[in-house]
């Protein structure tokens, strides 16, 4: 059996080099992601860290993107250029991978991951934000488990690199 590939014209055959190209490109520019911040509260001082503990609150660590002026002039830091870039590039690629920024960088950064580990992360992906849920409507007496599985999934996810 033969398989033939038919080009309509040289303008198919250009977008088709043109995604491709694109698509190139955006696996050579991995955009980076920020691991979360943990605020703790221990013997009641306040510990803020980059592991989980009982009882931990995420804090936002996301970095300001910059302040254009009325002259034009872009003050960003090389890292927000980047992330805008890579912003542009997955709304140019949204029509080929059916992925948003969020879900292309996510598949990037674990992408080198095991297919086990890959699982592994999909499913606390799916179970912290279940757990973090249980952890703020749980009552005085159920908040400690709550909290003590919210740690566990928190400290597995950062062990697997999810």
């Amino acid at each position: 059996m033969t398989v033939r590939f038919q080009w309509h014209g040289k303008h198919h055959a250009a977008k088709w080099l043109a995604a491709v190209a694109l698509a190139a490109l955006g696996a050579a520019c991995l955009p980076t992601l920020a691991q979360p911040v943990y605020r703790c509260e221990i013997q009641g001082r306040v510990i803020y860290s980059n592991e989980p503990c009982i009882g931990a609150r995420v804090v936002d660590t996301t970095p300001t993107q910059g302040l254009d002026k009325l002259s034009g002039v872009s003050r960003k830091s090389p890292e927000a250029q980047r992330d805008e870039q890579q912003k542009q590039m997955s709304e140019a690629l949204y029509p080929l991978t059916g992925m948003n920024h969020e879900q292309r960088t996510l598949y990037h950064r674990r992408i080198k991951l095991p297919a086990e580990v890959q699982f592994e992360c999909r499913l606390l992906d799916v179970r912290i934000p279940r757990q973090e849920k249980a952890v703020r409507e749980s009552g005085p007496q159920d908040k400690a488990e709550a909290e003590t599985q919210l740690f566990l999934s928190r400290s597995q996810f950062r062990k697997l690199r999810c």
